[in-house]
């Protein structure tokens, strides 16, 4: 499969901003079995620079900065991505590592440990108590593999929550999405998270894209409308594998994925510092678009 990615954001400011910043995390990665094969971004006004860099965690990040007053501000990001799929249909075996085996690993491999220990702790806007891995408890038990653990811990978010936009912000506690039983992507992937770190596994947070468009005679999927967010979990002996709490689904080609890290805080789409003064809207569209 090949997508087409558009992404715009636009602000409007109340007062002239005479100075801004900004960070972007919207190009989309390479992988075994995803190819970027373009990306370009536009921003109106055209900025003074515009620097791209590679993060901590390998995702491409662009930098460019305004200088001149402006009460409007525009950042169309455009790529093309490929999703490669084996012809002969998925030859992934759902890995039987017991939880109590991989938390073994994780503790006696020191390589290992230091490799996701990051990805195990607290992180700015994933934490946890009792509360929340006592919502998880009865997902994770010792003697079952823990690839199954976190697909009955997705199953449990997506058939207890209900997706409701704009109930939530970024900074909406995850105690708060558990007490609601609703919020969105962003919400279900840290919650899930929080639930998978709470008994010493590695989870990070993924961002990223869903097509817009489903498949003749099937619904419409949630998320896809907007950045799309899922988790993935380390699992060893097999490594990173994916999850979509949302929607209930392990990702495959209709998933694009941008970037990743400890939680959303590390790979917002577009972050930025202003200079000025005054209240200012902000409008996303996002296109899917199989070519």
């Amino acid at each position: 499969m090949k997508y087409k990615l558009i992404h715009k954001t636009e602000y409007k400011y109340a007062e002239a901003v005479n100075n801004y910043h900004s960070l972007l995390c919207l190009a989309p990665r390479t992988l075994p079995n995803q190819l970027c094969q373009g990306f370009t971004i536009q921003v109106t006004p055209e900025p003074s620079q515009l620097i791209e860099r590679t993060d901590f965690y390998g995702n491409t990040t662009h930098y460019f900065s305004l200088h001149s007053p402006h009460k409007n501000l525009t950042v169309l990001t455009t790529g093309i991505v490929e999703i490669l799929t084996e012809s002969t249909g998925s030859l992934f075996i759902p890995s039987e590592v017991t939880c109590r085996a991989a938390r073994e690993r994780l503790k006696s491999d020191r390589a290992m440990k230091i490799n996701v220990l990051e990805y195990v702790l607290p992180s700015p806007l994933v934490k946890w108590d009792a509360e929340i891995k006592a919502y998880a408890q009865d997902c994770f038990r010792d003697d079952m593999p823990l690839y199954e653990c976190v697909k009955a811990l997705c199953r449990k978010i997506y058939t207890e929550f209900d997706f409701v936009p704009d109930f939530t912000t970024v900074n909406t506690p995850i105690k708060e999405v558990l007490a609601a039983k609703k919020g969105v992507c962003q919400d279900f992937s840290h919650l899930a998270i929080a639930c998978i770190r709470s008994f010493g596994f590695a989870a990070r947070y993924v961002s990223g894209y869903l097509e817009t468009l489903p498949p003749p005679g099937r619904p419409k999927l949630q998320g896809s409308d907007a950045s799309h967010a899922w988790i993935s979990v380390f699992i060893p002996d097999y490594g990173w594998c994916d999850f979509d709490p949302t929607n209930n689904i392990v990702p495959g080609e209709r998933h694009i994925v941008t970037a990743w890290g400890r939680d959303y805080s590390d790979v917002p789409p577009l972050k930025g510092i202003i200079f000025s003064y005054g209240k200012h809207t902000l409008k996303v569209e996002v296109d899917v678009i199989p070519l």
